[in-house]
């Protein structure tokens, strides 16, 4: 095609149409571009950049997207409002994890202003800590909100005199007409409300033209139209009176004017708009309080020395020293010393964590009194935290199934409304009382107006919002809001057993001695033996004997038999830690009854293994991957809800069966491959059932996708979180009861929230249109039409601020 002179809009608005002629686009006002200047790869970048999905916050940063989703996960590079709907454009939340950034915060003394660096320190000048410089960054909800309300205050200003002016003949006490004509007061309502309309409301009638030319009918459709009919209506009966029939006219020629229904009824909805503002910046307060867990800097240990570097200098192998009372900068493992941290902004876990040499640390915890350096394993958008905000930014962008019916209702909506407002004129013009055409346009405005379905479009959006931020404070992080409703609905869940049941690592369970050595020695024995083993059993023995507070002994001639245990000389005997082949090599047996204390303690899915010393087993000693001690309760929880919780696991039938008795669990099976566990949730879905997984490993990560709700642990494996919707922080079966209560009291608020909107509409539509008049001389006036339509937004926010508090 011949692209020579022509020219199209960026933001690529009627898709791939151009235009003849060089200037602004009809929809969004973006000035339009040549095709001709453009080479094809870039034009071809803009187009995959605007009509596929948006990158995630993290990796884009300084992204805006639309809070009603008019064009799904479109996203746009600079900030204003929707072409489509006009709401204001919101700006995905991230924190500055980038580990190279080119914006780096500028660090200054408070008695010096003058000293001025990119990183902290001490000035100079007095010796003062360094502190990163205020006000350098407002948020653009912060500048959209100081915008609005700027707008707002003006309005209100000078829309109390109108209001005032134009009620006076039911205050007689004011007898403005004593100090001028009523034609004067008509100019002065004129000019007071002109400001309003054009100057603090203009961007309404913008975004009002916009959805008729795309005809795409929404709440700016009915504002605009019945206000702007309102307006116009008074400038005529100002200007030209005599035009109107003499039914509009009183005694001395003057028609009746609605400045001030225009002006009331816009900074009513300015007032909505600044509300609306606000709230937004509260349901993002989640995510901003999560960056604030973020320090600024962080005490690097290198070549010997420690010095402050700001976070983003931070690298993966940094040693790194944490102070009593600071907050862990980033990811990593503690590398010398031992801590108490507080992770409980992190995991919802009152209860601080203990950590030593080698246990995982999370950026943003609080570390106790202790002193402790760590090694950085995951900086920048690789960190929790980063992981923490895009997960909230994704699902707070995305659309919970029941959104489309809210979207598809509001969408016809519109249109009846406007249908009914025709009608309600035609009907009072023709049926009504004298003057029949001031009552039909006064009745057909306040339908228009009541009608304003601004609190149906966001009764879904603020609820997602707020309940996605409230479950990341609780360690539930959401990543599809499609989750939170199908969450509701869940009647099955498979659960994993190793790392989602159990702790995920072998640890010591039980030892007894079989002759006259006690139980503790047998222990002591079989950790001596065992330390220097890099077998993970061995690893577990050992801890074991340490948490018993066990001294371990020095053995001598250590050696490793592949696939039967250990050995090594003890004062001058023989002594062996293993499993039954380990007996036959030492000559040993073992009697009847120890043969069946062993097979009892195997069918619990235990790992048993025997202490020889010379031809005795003296004792035995077994490891096994302990329950989490949250799992049974939580287990329990959920059956309450009406969930029915069974096992898949890989492990042998004997360990999944003590495990599924102890625990009560609905159903399980053993050794089960990837496939298996696959199959069983499609076998499940079949049969009707709406299945939850959860799991940990990449063997889990079919199954996760296939589920109609998948969640992975915190603990697990990067794949097995990609994979799933809902991923817990603390990687425990309480996240899932978490999870599901979640999902009840959001999708209770959404209903709520719907009910708020459709009853405010339900009610006033008949009331506005004159239903009442009849029988009961009630007619509404446009401006408690106004009202009530900003109240019932103000219900629908207030309402979903609620899920804060639970």
């Amino acid at each position: 095609m011949d692209t020579k002179g022509k020219y199209y809009c960026p933001m690529r608005c009627e898709g791939e149409k151009t235009y003849e002629q060089p200037g602004d686009c009809p929809v969004c006002n973006m000035h339009l571009i040549p095709v001709d200047e453009l080479h094809e790869k870039d034009e071809k970048q803009i187009h995959d950049h605007h009509h596929h999905a948006a990158p995630v916050a993290s990796k884009a940063s300084g992204k805006y997207y639309c809070p009603m989703h008019c064009e799904g996960d479109k996203t746009y590079d600079q900030p204003g409002d929707c072409p489509v709907c006009g709401m204001h454009l919101k700006k995905e939340e991230a924190g500055t994890f980038s580990h190279q950034t080119s914006d780096k915060k500028i660090y200054t003394c408070p008695m010096h202003p003058e000293i001025r660096q990119d990183h902290p320190g001490n000035c100079p000048k007095c010796g003062m800590d360094l502190v990163p410089e205020k006000g350098e960054e407002t948020s653009e909800e912060e500048k959209a909100y100081k915008k609005m309300a700027k707008k707002f205050w003006i309005a209100l200003v000078l829309s109390i005199p109108v209001f005032i002016i134009a009620m006076s003949e039911f205050f007689s006490f004011l007898q403005l007409e004593e100090i001028a004509p009523k034609k004067v007061w008509g100019w002065v309502e004129f000019a007071l409300a002109t400001p309003v309309v054009f100057y603090s409301s203009w961007d309404f009638f913008k975004r009002g033209w916009s959805s008729i030319v795309r005809w795409m009918p929404n709440m700016w459709t009915l504002i605009s139209i019945g206000v702007g009919a309102a307006y116009l209506f008074s400038v005529f009966a100002l200007l030209v009176p005599s035009v109107f029939p003499s039914q509009f006219q009183d005694a001395n020629g003057n028609v009746h004017l609605y400045f001030e229904a225009a002006a009331v009824i816009l900074t009513l909805v300015l007032l909505g708009q600044v509300l609306e503002l606000r709230a937004h910046s509260k349901t993002n307060s989640a995510i901003k309080a999560l960056l604030g867990l973020v320090p600024p800097v962080a005490r690097v240990i290198r070549n010997g020395e420690e010095t402050e570097i700001p976070l983003e200098d931070v690298s993966v192998g940094d040693i790194l020293k944490v102070k009593p009372g600071e907050k862990v900068p980033v990811d990593g493992s503690i590398y010398k010393g031992e801590a108490v941290i507080d992770e409980s902004m992190i995991t919802g876990e009152p209860i601080p964590a203990e950590k030593s040499k080698g246990d995982k640390v999370t950026g943003g915890t609080i570390n106790g009194k202790t002193v402790f350096e760590m090694k950085a394993e995951k900086v920048g958008s690789d960190t929790l935290l980063a992981q923490i905000i895009e997960m909230v930014n994704q699902a707070s962008r995305s659309r919970a199934p029941i959104q489309k019916l809210a979207d598809t209702v509001a969408k016809y909506f519109v249109q009846i409304v406007i249908s009914v407002a025709i009608i309600t004129f035609a009907v009072w013009a023709i049926w009504g009382p004298e003057p029949a055409y001031v009552y039909a346009f006064v009745n057909a405005v306040a339908v228009l107006i009541i009608a304003c379905p601004c609190a149906l479009g966001l009764a879904t959006p603020m609820s997602i919002m707020v309940g996605t931020g409230r479950g990341a404070q609780s360690g539930v992080l959401v990543k599809d809001a499609r989750a939170i409703e199908e969450m509701n609905k869940v009647d099955t869940l498979i659960i994993d057993k190793t790392g989602t049941i159990t702790e995920g690592r072998p640890s010591l369970n039980r030892f007894k001695s079989f002759g006259d050595l006690p139980d503790k020695e047998i222990l002591q024995l079989a950790a001596s033996v065992d330390v220097n083993s890099e077998h993970p059993l061995a690893d577990a023995i050992v801890a074991g004997a340490k948490e018993n507070k066990l001294e371990l002994k020095n053995l001598d001639k250590f050696e490793s038999v592949t696939g039967k245990g250990v050995k090594a000389i003890y004062n001058g005997k023989n002594i062996g830690l293993g499993n039954h082949r380990l007996i036959d090599d030492f000559n040993a047996s073992l009697t009847k009854e120890q043969k069946q204390l062993a097979e009892e303690w195997q069918l619990t899915g235990q790992t048993v293994m025997y202490l020889i010393i010379g031809k005795k087993v003296e004792g035995i000693v077994s490891v096994s991957d302990k329950i989490k001690e949250t799992s049974a309760s939580a287990i329990k929880n959920l059956q309450k809800m009406g969930i029915h919780v069974h096992m898949l696991t890989g492990d042998n039938k004997f360990t999944a069966k003590a495990v599924a008795d102890e625990l009560g669990l609905d159903g399980f099976m053993a050794d089960c491959l990837p496939d298996d566990k696959y199959n069983k949730v499609k076998e499940l879905q079949e049969q009707g059932h709406i299945v939850a997984m959860a799991g940990d490993g990449i063997n889990d990560a079919p199954a996760l996708e296939l589920a109609n709700v998948g969640i992975a642990m915190g603990t697990g494996t990067d794949i097995a979180m990609q994979s799933a919707e809902i991923t817990l922080v603390k990687g425990d079966l309480t996240g899932i009861v978490r999870a599901r209560d979640l999902s009840i009291k959001v999708m209770r608020n959404i209903k709520q929230n719907l009910f708020f909107a459709f009853v405010y509409n339900a009610l006033g539509v008949p009331v506005a249109a004159g239903i009442l008049f009849p029988f009961f001389g009630i007619l509404l006036s446009p401006i408690i039409a106004a009202a009530a339509m900003s109240f019932s937004s103000v219900s629908v926010i207030t309402n979903a601020l609620r899920l804060r508090r639970k």
